[in-house]
């Protein structure tokens, strides 16, 4: 595929990965946010095959009717069945599976279109959750009819001016994003209280987004400690809470990711793919991947190609 820019309907960002932007052209009346069934036509872009693995730039939350459906979401596989929703975040990268028959509904959100309150409040960023939810029957209850109600918003284009209609699209949506934030968010309370763990969210929102900001020039617990104004101990009790691992432990998993990234959907060298993510040396980065993936970055390589 040749190389374009995002404002032409497609193209590579800086780490060269195929990344397609939020469908503007498809969407009513060009507003942020489409709503509606799940098919086999539908595409974010005519170079954007499904089945190849790519990254978007905006927000997919996909609630099923029926399955079991595989999707990959940054190398791991999620399977999915009636009842269950995928929220798929801007940046990761996924691949629809061809086997696979996607029945329900599927919402996609530019990032821009609600409010920073909003965004904030419904943790739109929060790339430490599963993507992968499974409600019970009362929240699935509730997410159905706010998805159905967003639904019937989205498609009624000519009942209000268009500003008004946009307006009551961000009110419905962020509605429906609230209760997905409160599913997704006591998902991860369960799995904290199963392992027996002191909460720690408001210490570790603040690591996860110095890291998120940082990864790829900081490795180490103690900066981000000192950078954050906390004690190392401290960290390591948030982090364990919110995630079962050492604040390390995170680090290096974010590490591997971004390299595993680009390992597999560039073609850059694999000592630039070390220096990308903090190792100016080829032999050191090497060595760090084949600790934490058991193959080097060239046989990972080769194995996805």
């Amino acid at each position: 595929m040749a190389d374009e820019s995002i404002q032409d309907g497609g193209g590579r960002s800086g780490d060269g990965i195929r990344t397609f932007p939020f469908p503007v052209d498809l969407s009513l009346l060009g507003v942020g946010v489409q709503v509606g069934p799940m098919g086999t036509g539908r595409t974010w872009h005519a170079q954007a095959p499904l089945h190849r693995v790519h990254r978007i730039d905006f927000h997919i939350v996909m609630l099923f009717t029926g399955g079991p459906v595989r999707h990959m979401i940054d190398f791991a596989e999620y399977e999915a069945s009636a009842g269950d929703l995928l929220w798929i975040r801007p940046g990761q990268v996924h691949r629809f599976s061809p086997q696979s028959e996607y029945r329900g509904t599927v919402l996609t959100m530019q990032p821009g279109f609600l409010p920073r309150a909003t965004v904030e409040a419904t943790g739109l960023y929060r790339y430490d959750l599963t993507p992968l939810l499974r409600p019970d029957e009362a929240r699935l209850a509730g997410l159905t009819a706010g998805l159905d109600q967003l639904r019937r918003e989205y498609e009624d284009a000519t009942t209000l001016p268009p500003s008004l209609h946009t307006a009551v699209l961000r009110h419905t949506l962020s509605a429906f994003l609230l209760r997905l934030a409160h599913l997704a968010a006591g998902s991860a309370r369960e799995t904290r209280e199963g392992r027996g763990d002191a909460p720690g969210d408001s210490t570790f929102a603040l690591f996860r987004d110095a890291v998120e900001r940082g990864f790829a020039t900081n490795h180490s617990v103690s900066a981000y400690a000192d950078a954050l104004g906390y004690s190392r101990r401290t960290l390591v009790r948030a982090v364990r809470a919110a995630t079962g691992e050492t604040p390390k432990g995170f680090i290096d998993k974010r590490v591997v990711l971004e390299a595993k990234r680009l390992l597999a959907h560039t073609d850059m060298p694999i000592g630039r793919v070390g220096a990308a993510v903090g190792f100016p040396d080829a032999a050191n980065f090497s060595k760090f991947f084949q600790q934490h993936t058991d193959q080097t970055p060239a046989a990972f390589r080769t194995e996805l190609r």
